[in-house]
C-alpha cells in the first residue's frame, strides 16, 4: 500500500488509513516450538498487586482522553519487564522466526521530519494536520529513519515502528503478553499514589532530568538537554520504585486493552477494557512529547491508535502472569 497519510487519530503517531481488517499480522515462517534466545526477553519484575488509585482528575488531564475519574483498581500479582523491548531483543525474535513487521509489509512507516535528509523529507507524504510526520518508504524497526538507516549503534534502544499486532506476535513467541492498561499504570507509578510522574510531581527535581522528551520549541527546535534528540537507551534514566525504566518519555508503549473513555468511579478488579474496539491503548508518551503539544508524558496520560499503526516513537514492553 502506498503512503496516504490523512488520518491524525493520535497526536503522536498518525493512524494508517488502511482498515485494520486488511492488516492482519504476517504469519511466522517458523511456527514450530522454539525457545527464546537468552537475550530475547527483558527481565520480568514481580509486581505484588493490590489496590491503587488509577487515573487523574487534576488540571493536567487532557479533555477527551478519559484519564478520569480517579478510581480504585485492585490487581492480582503479575510480572512486567523492567524496560521496553530493545532492538536486540526484537532482532532475536526476527532471526528465530523470519517475522516481517507490518511496516515492512506496508512498505513504509512514519518518521519525524527533522530526522530525515532534505531529499527524503521532500518526497515523503505528510499528514495535513501533523506535518512534522513523514510517511517514509523503507522505514522499519531496523532502519528507523528509512533507507540507508541502521540500528547498529542502538541495540539497547527500544525497538520502534512496531504495531500492536507486531508486539502481540513477539509476545506469542517469547511466552509473554502485553500488560493491561491498569497493570501498566500500577507498575509505572512505582508505588507513588496520585503523582504526576514516576518520581513525584516536579518534572526536573533539583534540575535533574528524569526522562527523554522534547526540550525547546516543538516542532522546530529540540535542545536535547536531556541528552537525546531521538530515542534513548532503555535504561538511560534511573528506575522508578518498582524497578521500571522510562515509563514516561522515550517511546509510547502498547497495552492490551481496546481504547475507551467511558470510565466510572466505581472500584474495579483486574480490568481489561472493552471486548472489542477499533484502537488500542498506548501509554507513557515519547521523546517527541512537549507540553505545548502533547502533555502525555505522565503516568495517568493515555492515547490510542489502530493495531496496525507504527511510527518512530512507538514500541512496547511485556508482561506475564505471576
Amino acid at each position: 500500500m502506498s503512503p496516504n497519510p490523512t488520518d491524525t487519530h493520535s497526536c503522536c503517531a498518525p493512524a494508517r488509513t488502511t482498515p485494520v481488517a486488511q492488516a492482519s499480522p504476517v504469519p511466522l515462517t517458523n511456527t514450530g516450538p522454539s525457545a527464546p534466545a537468552p537475550e530475547a526477553v527483558s527481565a520480568l519484575l514481580l509486581q505484588p498487586g493490590g489496590s491503587f488509585r488509577m487515573g487523574n482528575d487534576d488540571d493536567a488531564a487532557i479533555p477527551g482522553d478519559g484519564e478520569g475519574p480517579v478510581r480504585e483498581v485492585t490487581l492480582a500479582p503479575f510480572r512486567i519487564s523492567a524496560t521496553a523491548v530493545t532492538v536486540a531483543e526484537f532482532a532475536a525474535f526476527v532471526d528465530a522466526t523470519g517475522y516481517r513487521t507490518e511496516a515492512e509489509r506496508f512498505g513504509w512507516s512514519y518518521v519525524f521530519a527533522g530526522f530525515l535528509p532534505g531529499p527524503l523529507r521532500k518526497q515523503s507524504p505528510r499528514p495535513e494536520a501533523t506535518p512534522w510526520w513523514c510517511a517514509v518508504r523503507g522505514a522499519f524497526w531496523n532502519a528507523p529513519e528509512g533507507p540507508g538507516g541502521s540500528t547498529a549503534d542502538r541495540r539497547d534502544h527500544p525497538a520502534v515502528h512496531i504495531s500492536w499486532n507486531d508486539a502481540v506476535a513477539y509476545c506469542g513467541w517469547a511466552g509473554v503478553r502485553l500488560p493491561t492498561e491498569a497493570e501498566w499504570e500500577y507498575a509505572a507509578r512505582g508505588g507513588l499514589d496520585g503523582r504526576r510522574y514516576p518520581w513525584g510531581d516536579e518534572l526536573a527535581p533539583d534540575g535533574e532530568f528524569r526522562l527523554n522528551i522534547w526540550r525547546g520549541r516543538f516542532p522546530t527546535r529540540n535542545t536535547a538537554e536531556d541528552g537525546y534528540r531521538s530515542t534513548a537507551p532503555v535504561t538511560a534514566f534511573p528506575p522508578n520504585g518498582h524497578g521500571l525504566y522510562n515509563t514516561c518519555g522515550n517511546v509510547w508503549e502498547w497495552c492490551a486493552d481496546w481504547w475507551h473513555t467511558a470510565h466510572d468511579a466505581r472500584p474495579h478488579t483486574d480490568p481489561t477494557g472493552p471486548a472489542t474496539g477499533s484502537a488500542k491503548v498506548m501509554r507513557g508518551g515519547s521523546h517527541m512529547c512537549h507540553d505545548s503539544y502533547c502533555y502525555r508524558y505522565r503516568v495517568a496520560a493515555r492515547t490510542s491508535n489502530p493495531p496496525d499503526t507504527g511510527a518512530g516513537n512507538l514500541g512496547f514492553r511485556v508482561a506475564a502472569d505471576a
